[in-house]
């Protein structure tokens, strides 16, 4: 471990307890959706940080609202944008460190740019993978979840309406966001660039010291010499999730969440409804 991280181990340490609440944001796993996010998110979980991933809680405990917000502040431009004041690191406390986060990866990742400015002090992990590999996982199992048509309406009519969800309304502004686009047809021309620079204003902006480039694969050595914390024992294999078709059935999972909520709506108005119409017709029937 350098003498340099061993310096700093101390503005690293974990959460001593469970629920205890974190003073800053310590790392910043600045890495786009399907980039290994989730396996980055269980190792650091496994290091003692308190870790946000949207996978990682219920759906209904994600800032969603919070996230549309912050989405229309960054790209006002953005389709159905509501005028927001930019971001600052007050309002990114508030979406992070008042529920206790150290570490944020997943939703956040859209924002690294913005939470690396936010908090220059905030130790930051690159994880980039390789763009043809990544782009038809990226719009595949991310980005066509709320952007095909009618399902991605009716899901976010659902989510909203029925479980007061902004989900799909803040994706969507994310997306548009991020790639500099207003439709599906646009994100696609742009990804390519705006994948590249994403990452060269990361580096740009994060000097050598403060940045670990890594590799899923490169194990736990350089990421916890980076963060200044023991290694796991010789038998813990570094964390490895969220492969596609693990994907899939969550993303399955999270839909029949929001779907049940409906169900558990709609059930009680539809019995009597039904109740209703069975003494009409029946009254009918003795009337003739």
């Amino acid at each position: 471990m350098s003498q340099e991280n061993l310096n700093d181990a101390s503005s690293l340490t974990p959460a001593a307890g469970a629920g205890k609440a974190a003073t800053e944001l310590k790392v910043i796993n600045a890495s786009l959706f399907r980039m290994g996010t989730k396996s980055m998110a269980h190792a650091y979980q496994m290091l003692g940080f308190k870790t946000h991933h949207g996978l990682l809680e219920d759906v209904t405990e994600s800032p969603w609202t919070q996230i549309e917000q912050a989405a229309e502040a960054t790209w006002p431009l953005v389709p159905e944008a509501r005028p927001h004041p930019p971001f600052t690191r007050a309002d990114w406390d508030a979406v992070w460190c008042a529920r206790g986060f150290q570490v944020v990866t997943d939703l956040a990742s859209p924002f690294a740019i913005q939470l690396i400015k936010a908090y220059p002090e905030a130790k930051v992990v690159v994880v980039q993978r390789d763009f043809d590999k990544w782009w038809p996982s990226f719009r595949d199992e991310v980005l066509d979840r709320v952007m095909i048509q009618p399902m991605a309406t009716i899901n976010g009519w659902v989510a909203w309406k029925v479980m007061g969800l902004r989900t799909v309304h803040a994706m969507r502004k994310v997306h548009f966001g991020l790639f500099h686009a207003r439709t599906r047809d646009q994100i696609a021309v742009n990804a390519r660039k705006t994948y590249a620079e994403y990452f060269a204003e990361i580096r740009r902006l994060v000097p050598p010291e403060r940045r670990l480039e890594y590799k899923l694969g490169d194990g736990w050595e350089p990421l916890c010499d980076f963060l200044g914390v023991p290694v796991p024992g010789p038998d813990v294999p570094f964390p490895r999730a969220n492969e596609q078709e693990a994907h899939r059935e969550e993303v399955k999972k999270r839909l029949g969440i929001l779907w049940g909520g409906t169900a558990r709506l709609v059930l009680p108005w539809a019995v009597g409804f039904g109740a209703i119409a069975a003494s009409w017709l029946s009254h009918l029937y003795q009337s003739g």
